[in-house]
């Protein structure tokens, strides 16, 4: 019963296999090899378009480092109140951007708005160079509730960002669960709905450690190669990345993957409304689930080896509160989630309830 997190499982069978494949042999290091070479034109293959793309190890870095190519240090980036690079990268974003500054725009919703962007951009100042210029939006796909952004949705946004002189990132950690949950093509999600960079996550979807930064916009590369390896994050043995994205894109081995998590999350959040007692704060568009339950329940399904996080209250959407004696709790699915355990979770909450009921 793990829903922890889905950067909690291994890899997939099909990613280790291409890994084994490709540790035999030499090869050049730091990427000029014939596995990064091929992962490259498989990317371009996916994307329908030229495009470049560089891999790291975490999504932090893939993040950082993309946002440094995009802003000035004196600049800032919008993003949702919860993104990854305001809430849970450290100061990483600031680090390499050289102290660009986030500023969150959602008011507490699930998804940025069209209306969340226009409010900031007329309300903020343009006393340049007193003023915090806006110089790029950053998206997450799927959001951090768990919600996913629709092409047209992508789109929007993109179209205000740039008649406003912001480019568009993407943070792409459950892109192949955005995807899936789209039945778009990548490209649709991506470039054709204005997105200038997209970090493409491997690792929370079959892989061991695999992101991408890929940049639609060529030009905003430029300086990428140097940052990157400035910051520590070129791996000598690049093969071992390249091996992993080959694997995991072969046949659409990593939309199979996000799938089964996806669906997973669906029969679970179908089976968790049939209790009175539990909350779904938001609609279950990919593998997360956001639930409001008793603090009492929450310590029998830990105690039984259930694990799940509780998650940040002041994400809460502004029309939901919780009592004392309640939580908020954030599950997710993987592409290893089995049946059995979405059942055997289930039976703990009606065990629970029909002992508190006796």
């Amino acid at each position: 019963m793990y829903f922890g997190s889905d950067n909690q499982t291994g890899a997939s069978s099909q990613v280790l296999a291409m890994l084994t494949q490709a540790n035999s042999g030499y090869t050049h290091g730091y990427g000029d090899d014939q596995w990064t070479n091929k992962a490259v034109e498989a990317l371009k293959t996916l994307f329908e378009c030229d495009l470049e793309a560089y891999f790291v190890a975490t999504g932090t870095a893939a993040n950082s480092l993309a946002l440094s190519c995009m802003v000035e240090p004196w600049e800032s980036i919008l993003c949702h109140d919860s993104a990854h690079i305001i809430l849970d990268e450290s100061t990483a974003p600031e680090l390499f951007t050289g102290g660009a500054r986030m500023r969150s725009i959602s008011q507490g919703e699930g998804k940025i708005s069209p209306k969340h962007l226009q409010d900031y951009l007329q309300t903020i100042g343009t006393d340049y160079p007193h003023n915090v210029r806006a110089a790029a939006l950053s998206i997450t796909q799927a959001s951090e509730s768990g919600l996913v952004y629709t092409p047209e949705q992508v789109s929007v946004l993109s179209r205000m960002a740039k008649d406003n002189g912001l480019s568009v990132h993407m943070d792409g950690a459950r892109f192949a669960n955005a995807v899936a949950s789209q039945q778009c093509t990548p490209a649709e999600l991506s470039w054709k709905a204005g997105v200038d960079v997209l970090c493409l996550g491997a690792t929370k979807c079959g892989a061991l450690c695999a992101e991408v930064v890929i940049f639609f916009n060529k030009e905003l590369a430029d300086t990428f190669t140097y940052r990157r390896k400035r910051g520590g994050h070129l791996l000598s043995k690049g093969r071992l990345f390249g091996a992993q994205m080959v694997g995991w894109l072969k046949d659409d081995h990593w939309l199979d993957l996000a799938q089964h998590a996806n669906t997973q999350a669906t029969q679970l959040a179908k089976q968790i409304a049939t209790f009175d007692c539990l909350q779904l704060v938001w609609p279950v568009e990919s593998n997360e689930l956001f639930v409001i339950m008793p603090k009492g329940l929450a310590e029998h399904l830990q105690a039984a080896g259930a694990e799940f996080y509780d998650w940040y209250v002041d994400t809460l959407p502004p029309n939901i509160t919780i009592a004392e004696d309640e939580i908020f709790a954030r599950l997710v699915t993987s592409f290893v989630t089995q049946d059995v355990q979405r059942e055997d979770f289930c039976d703990l909450i009606r065990n629970y309830f029909s002992a508190t009921k006796a």
